[in-house]
């Protein structure tokens, strides 16, 4: 019989306690498995019924794609699909009678007419059950409601789970748990590859166990897009694209190979190839259905994805966010996603932002209020008459921050400035007017020329846009804003300060060094706070004409005045789609950007995940050999020391249109409202506000440039890919045959010597404290995505089996080597690690020799002993981007159990799903105030019995010291639970399907 995660979660109590059914069913499960011929009536009749979903996605996971109804791989079988997708349809509708019977809320489905006749189709209608709690539900909790209702059978999802969901009001505040199915899970490459790597392991795993290796394939659609691979290597040059773009397959040839037998071998999956867009936009402007409607049952659009930025799609009014690739991959099976049901911030948007305001000004200030005010785990849902006076692009701008401000999601409900969106962007009028009626009769838009429903939400905040002003946000994280009136105050207060988020220690006497250097035989100079490079990059920007279109006359009025922006500056351009390009030339505007060096280089993330590219020779050598404070400018959401590029430890967060002022300034030391940019062609200085258009300026072109046609041919030509992509050879075989050659892509070991037995859970021994950190250690840290530095494990792996430093390429391209990555595994350059007193670097002690090792040799040497390790840490550890490496590698170093102030939402479920313990230090309490050095051994002691383990429950941590402390074990479900027995969540997945 198979048991799915939900069933499992369905036999114990909400509260802490586990219930006596629950322990009897995980103690079943820790000892063999469930036979399939169980008479009890629970197991049979839900063997039906999943027997009968299962059929049902079979025939619809070869339908057509719901892509807006194309496939890529097979443009010229669009037919063909079309009667396949017909006849899933044809068995869906038989199968709407024998689903319903057997849901619940069965009274409740209802039709959804057609202005014109007949039905769009059919739904669950949340207004039929006539109950007044869920009128004052926020949007978003109502999308968790539906998906509830709708997949409520008894045993995935119960009734209890919808009522909770309806009493949300009362049940959120005690932290309840409650099942989720998304519609659909999105990837992109970097975290991609891996998922797919961890799926054909998993079907030779299903293999070895004698089960049916077919049985390894999304049930939900997967949509994959490759954005994260593409590097600046050629800037300031009308070729860059292409030459960028051979150089991205050169290094990635492997890895697009394998994603390509990935989206033939797997079915559901749709990939969308090099040089189409990021991820993010590509989701906003194509993938993002709002509505699906499957077969003739209609229902809310949701996502999960492999990306934390994936909250973009929020702002669309679709329920989104980041999971880790290991979550993603079981969601892809068919295994609801357990959750806390979430807390609601409603933050009410009131006035109208002023003339020459961004919306990258207004995120950043969002961003610093939302931290401030503490998001952690929340929805936040946007309303108030604020909201209808701002784009959709703008609001996607905002829902894309919802990780740097810490929300699972920054929600904006559909209304019609969405509708307006959806028809810009090419969606059909028949697929609007399906969207907007569905909304509308299940209770799920908003109208703004209507009174409003007053709604509850679990706390409140308020922002009058006409109070927000020019800002960036640095030098180092991205909820630090700094008015842009008060950043030459700022940056000369972290010229000053200790070395921290906000300090570079310079002395005084070194603050205004200058470093002379000849740059291509022309004299040049960097100063502390210089601008080496100018990106106007990332997703969370470039999908908004406004600040993309502001950008571009930025540079056309400097080109006016005479401004030029020194050439050994790094500009660069990466558009989020083709879209961009195609505004920009209607616009007139691209060559004035041209001019200025910000010349696109490539469709993808670039800069903003640290794919800079190398800075030139001799730039690069004034910095380092003149310990000089380097500034990098970009329109992106992540500024992590470390991440953007080696050598600028100083980045700032900026509009589009503030990347290009600073690139013109060449300097973040400057007051744009005092000191000139610089000196025009007639000799007069040129000031910030000669160059800055106004808000009617930029809508005036967004208006005549920005057009609905320029989205189908750009998406039309998405899914045809192209030459170099078309022309990867692939073999067709439903398993993958590894290369134990290859330097990209291995056979992981997480599978090795499996067998149906669970090993159980396990405690911590007499283990060494591997490293020691602070406070917000990001994934970047743990798991960098960056350049491969000379000196590492990493390095010295790659150089022993024959490739040249010149091919490395990044940790990211290879994420599908476990080898590489576990020795990449906290390999960040500007690492702290307090066992070796706050020098910064990749090394730790060997506690026991003494010696100061690199964190991979050292971790092997523990492990050659036997012996295993755990990591201190503070607050807010595994901040950042979402990552499943992150909590790969540390399990593959051998690290137990992490013992945090506080983690990262992902991150935490992350190191459960590795089977690596999650541990909070009481309230107050740290490794300092304890007096922990980390040369302690740690000794945890857990039951081996998993029913005897509640989630939450405290535990007392020994050391060898004789100091012991109370710890909470952050399991915080009893599904977690579930994957700690198994080993982690992929061993879990796979034992219940080889039931099946």
């Amino acid at each position: 019989m198979y048991i799915t995660t939900a069933l499992l979660r369905r036999t114990s109590s909400s509260s802490s306690n586990t219930s006596t059914t629950g322990k009897r069913l995980l103690s079943s499960l820790s000892k063999k498995p469930v036979s399939s011929s169980a008479s009890s009536p629970i197991s049979s009749n839900f063997n039906q019924t999943h027997q009968r979903s299962l059929s049902f996605y079979s025939a619809l996971r070869s339908a057509q794609r719901w892509s807006h109804g194309v496939d890529w791989k097979s443009p010229a079988s669009l037919g063909a699909q079309i009667r396949i997708a017909s006849s899933a349809a044809s068995l869906f509708q038989r199968n709407i009678a024998t689903m319903a019977s057997e849901n619940a809320f069965k009274k409740i489905l209802t039709s959804l007419p057609k202005p014109s006749g007949g039905e769009f189709g059919k739904f669950y209608s949340l207004p039929a059950l006539n109950d007044p709690r869920i009128d004052k539900l926020p949007y978003s909790i109502r999308i968790l409601l539906e998906s509830a209702i709708r997949n409520c059978d008894g045993f995935q999802v119960t009734k209890e789970d919808v009522e909770k969901i309806i009493d949300w009001e009362n049940s959120s505040p005690k932290q309840v748990e409650i099942p989720f199915k998304p519609a659909r899970v999105l990837l992109q490459d970097f975290t991609g590859v891996p998922a797919v790597v961890d799926l054909a392991c998993m079907r030779d795993a299903m293999n070895n166990l004698g089960s049916d290796s077919n049985k390894i394939n999304p049930l939900v659609p997967v949509d994959l897009v490759i954005d994260h691979s593409v590097q600046v290597d050629v800037a300031r040059s009308e070729n860059a694209v292409q030459a960028n773009m051979e150089l991205e397959f050169q290094r990635n040839k492997e890895r697009f190979a394998f994603l390509k037998w990935g989206s033939n071998a797997f079915h559901n999956m749709l990939v969308v190839p090099p040089g189409s867009g990021i991820v993010h936009q590509v989701n906003l402007e194509y993938l993002g259905r709002v509505v699906f409607n499957t077969g003739g049952m209609l229902y809310p659009d949701s996502v999960v994805g492999t990306d934390s930025h994936t909250t973009m799609i929020d702002g669309l009014g679709v329920a989104g966010w980041g999971v880790g690739g290991i979550e993603a991959e079981a969601t892809m099976l068919g295994q609801p996603m357990s959750m806390v049901l979430p807390g609601v911030v409603g933050f009410k948007l009131s006035g109208k932002l002023k003339n020459g305001v961004t919306a990258t000004d207004l995120v950043l200030t969002v961003t610093q209020m939302l931290r401030k005010h503490g998001v952690v785990g929340k929805f936040v849902e946007f309303y108030g008459n604020g909201v209808g006076e701002i784009s959709l692009a703008d609001r996607a701008t905002i829902a894309n921050m919802s990780p740097e401000y810490g929300a699972t999601m920054g929600f904006f409900p559909v209304d019609q400035v969405t509708l307006q969106y959806l028809k810009l962007t090419g969606r059909s009028d028949d697929t609007v007017a399906m969207i907007e009626a569905y909304l509308r009769a299940n209770n799920m838009f908003v109208d703004y020329s209507e009174p409003q429903q007053e709604r509850v939400y679990s706390s409140y905040l308020d922002l009058n846009l006409a109070d927000v002003e020019p800002c960036v946000s640095g030098p180092k994280r991205p909820h630090d804003r700094v008015p842009l009136r008060e950043m030459k105050v700022d940056w000369h207060s972290c010229l000053d300060n200790k070395v921290g988020f906000k300090g570079f220690a310079v002395p005084k006497e070194a603050q205004e060094k200058v470093a002379k250097f000849s740059f291509h035989g022309q004299p040049a100079e960097l100063k502390h706070g210089s601008v080496v490079i100018a990106a106007i990059t990332s997703c969370t920007n470039t999908s908004n004409p406004s600040v993309m279109l502001g950008a571009a006359l930025v540079a056309k009025k400097a080109c006016e005045l005479g401004l030029q922006v020194k050439p050994w500056i790094k500009t660069s351009l990466a558009p989020g789609s083709g879209v961009v390009t195609k505004y920009l030339q209607k616009s007139g505007l691209q060559k004035y950007l041209n001019e200025q060096g910000f010349h696109i280089v490539g469709y993808g993330c670039t800069t903003c995940i640290g794919n800079s590219g190398d800075l030139d020779e001799s730039v690069a050598a004034a910095i380092s050999e003149n310990d000089i404070v380097a500034a990098a400018v970009l329109s992106g959401n992540r500024n992590f020391e470390g991440r953007v590029h080696a050598l600028t430890r100083a980045n700032y967060l900026a509009s589009p249109p503030l990347v290009v002022a600073y690139a013109l300034a060449g300097t973040v030391d400057i007051d744009f409202n005092k000191e000139p940019i610089g000196v025009g062609k007639d000799g007069k200085d040129v000031y910030f506000q000669d160059i800055w258009p106004s808000t009617e300026e930029i809508a005036e072109v967004v208006q005549s440039s920005v057009l609905p046609d320029m989205f189908k041919s750009t998406y039309e030509a998405i899914t045809k890919g192209n030459a170099m992509w078309n022309q990867l050879p692939v073999p067709i075989a439903k398993l993958y045959s590894w290369d134990p050659n290859s330097t990209y892509i291995h056979d992981p070991p997480y599978f090795k010597n499996m067998t149906m037995d669970p090993p159980g859970p396990h405690g911590v021994k007499d283990a060494y404290c591997l490293l020691n950190f602070g406070d917000s250690i990001t994934t970047d840290h743990i798991s960098p995505a960056g350049s491969i530095h000379k000196d590492s494990p990493a390095a010295k792996y790659l150089v022993e089996r024959g490739v040249d430093r010149k091919d490395f390429n990044s940790y990211g391209s290879r994420r599908g080597n476990d080898e590489i990555m576990a020795r990449g595994t906290f390999a960040n350059i500007r690492l702290v690690n307090k066992l070796l007193n706050g020098e910064v670097g990749p090394k730790t002690l060997h506690i026991p020799t003494g010696e100061k090792l690199s964190v991979f040799d050292a971790a092997m040497r523990y492990k050659s002993a036997g012996v295993g390790t755990i990591v201190l840490a503070g607050a807010e550890y595994g901040s950042g981007s979402s990552r499943d490496w992150a909590a790969k590698g540390p399990m593959l170093l051998g690290v137990k159990a992490v013992i945090a102030k506080s983690f990262e939402r992902i991150h935490r479920s992350n190191l459960v799903g590795m089977g690596i313990v999650p541990l909070c230090f009481k309230s107050g309490e740290d490794a300092d105030t304890l007096g922990l050095t980390g040369h302690e051994r740690y000794t945890i002691d857990l039951p081996s019995n998993i029913h005897e383990i509640r989630p939450g429950q405290d535990v007392t941590i020994q050391t060898d010291t004789g100091k012991s402390f109370t710890c909470t074990v952050r399991f915080d479900t009893e599904v977690e639970l579930a994957y700690f027995n198994h080993g982690g969540i992929l061993p879990y997945v796979i034992r219940q399907l080889s039931k099946q």
